[in-house]
This record gives C-alpha cells, structure tokens and sequence, in this order.
C-alpha cells in the first residue's frame, strides 16, 4: 500500500512539474516562479555534485532556469520533468567544467560557508553533505544527489548520465555502503 502512496504521489509531482512547463511554454513568469520553488533544491544539489564550487552551482542554477524557461515549448510530456530539467543543468555544468577546466574537488571552506549560509539545511545534514562530498566519487556523488536529494527514478539517472542502469545501481549502493560505514565507524 505505501509503494502505491509513493507512486501515486511521484506521478502526481510530475504532472504538476509537467503543467508547470506548460504554462511556462506560454510565457507564465508565476509557472517558472512554482517551478523554481518544487525543484531549486534537488537541481542545485545536483549542481553542487558536479561543480567545482558553490558559486559555480548557483551560476549553473541560475542557467538551468533560463534555459528551462527559454526550452520549455521544446518539452514533451512523457511523465519525466525532472529527468528533462536534470539533464538541461547536467549539461550546462558539463560545458561550464570544460570551459574552466577545474578539477571537481570543493573546498571544505567553500562547503561550510555555502551551507551554514542555507537556513533550510539543519547542521546535521550539513555535515553529512560536507562527508559526502569528501568520501563519494563524482558518479556517486551525482546518482546520490539524483536519486535521494531530486528524487529521479535510477533509470533516468541512467539516461541523464549516459551509463547503464546496473551501473547506476551498482554505483548508488556502493555510495550508501561508503556512508553507512563511514557514519557508523565515526571516522572523520
């Protein structure tokens, strides 16, 4: 009954984020102001996962917004908005890492005044962030973001990163492991 409640609520998510496209297709600045606000989060963490540095995932942010909104009489509804939104900030964090040429390394200053900064982070959150970050490959990081933080289903993070799904599954077990004992050895 609860795997039902789940998919019933991620199918009605979508065809809100969906009519929210929609309406921005036809100019509606409110529409791209709700849609902002449903997935800001899930696309900045996304961002912040393949960024070299918070501000280079507020500018990708920033980016993902005006090309969803200058995009989104290109979208198909297929019951995957933020497969489409994910993949738009996924390629514009690619273009602007080979632009710059940055290692995806962030500084744990960086980390800790960006997220001190958010209100809506609580501390302990915070510090398991800042942990993932520093124990986490960049795939990893990327299908964790994806999956726990944006809540794309593990075979539209294979699409958006263009690897198979056992690997995304694989990878994403693989980083709750590294969690897991990370936290439950007190390490750090």
């Amino acid at each position: 009954m609860l795997f039902m409640t789940v998919a019933t609520s991620e199918y009605s998510e979508a065809k809100v984020l969906e009519s929210l496209l929609a309406r921005i297709a036809k100019g509606d600045m409110e529409a791209l102001g709700e849609l902002y606000e449903r997935t800001h989060a899930a696309v900045f963490g996304f961002a912040m996962s393949m960024a070299s540095t918070p501000a280079d995932a507020e500018d990708v942010l920033h980016d993902t917004y005006l090309a969803v909104y200058s995009s989104a009489e290109s979208y198909t509804a297929k019951g995957k908005p933020m497969a489409w939104i994910m993949t738009i900030a996924k390629n514009l964090a690619r273009m602007r890492m080979r632009k710059a040429r940055r290692q995806l390394d962030i500084a744990d200053d960086d980390w800790g005044r960006y997220l001190a900064a958010k209100s809506e982070v609580s501390s302990d959150e915070r510090v398991l962030l800042q942990t993932a970050m520093k124990i986490l490959s960049d795939d990893e990081q990327q299908i964790v973001m994806l999956h726990a933080v944006a809540g794309v289903k593990h075979r539209e993070i294979a699409d958006i990163m263009d690897i198979p799904l056992p690997t995304v599954l694989s990878k994403y077990h693989r980083a709750l492991r590294k969690l897991r004992t990370f936290l439950e050895k007190g390490d750090g």
